[in-house]
């Protein structure tokens, strides 16, 4: 996947900004600043999935230009807040492997019903494929399997879906 490019903040380009600073009303405002870039870098670019092990790899925790790295334990710190107000969650116990959600997972489930409701799919099953890569351009389209899942999951709570999901199928059928 070929990176977008994204306007950095001016902070991306100022190294202390890739310290966790020890000052509390500092790291406050530099932990924001960061929340907001992940979410904006992964929306762009259509991350779902960080794995804290190859972080360092994403030019979002790698600036080369000023040869500074986001240390493991400060992203998965900021992925811990993020986390709190429903825009991340760590895949595995050891926290390796993050789900980053530019939309909350409810948010999620908002845009996909819209988009069903809009486009008079009510009472239709759909393969997850059609919906996550099928002719629609809308912006859940792309979205990793298990982030659409999950989303689909908090429709399914609001009886607005059954998701279908055997071995041999995975589909949704909409109400």
């Amino acid at each position: 996947m070929s990176e977008i490019d994204i306007e950095w903040p001016w902070q991306y380009s100022f190294p202390p900004f890739f310290t966790l600073q020890p000052h509390p009303e500092t790291r406050s405002k530099q932990v924001a600043a960061w929340k907001s870039l992940i979410l904006d870098y992964c929306k762009k670019n259509k991350v779902c999935i960080v794995d804290i092990r190859e972080a360092d790899q994403l030019p979002l925790f790698n600036n080369s230009a000023i040869n500074r790295k986001l240390e493991s334990g400060v992203i998965v710190s900021i992925l811990g807040e993020l986390q709190k107000t429903g825009n991340a969650a760590a895949v595995d116990k050891s926290k390796n492997r993050w789900e980053i959600y530019w939309h909350t997972l409810e948010e999620w489930g908002s845009i996909i019903h819209d988009y069903v409701t809009s486009n008079g799919l009510t009472n239709s099953v759909m393969t997850l494929f059609e919906l996550n890569q099928g002719e629609s351009q809308e912006e859940f389209h792309g979205l990793h399997t298990d982030v659409l899942i999950k989303a689909l999951k908090t429709l399914e709570e609001q009886r607005k879906c059954e998701l279908i999901l055997s071995d041999e199928d995975q589909g949704v059928k909409f109400f």
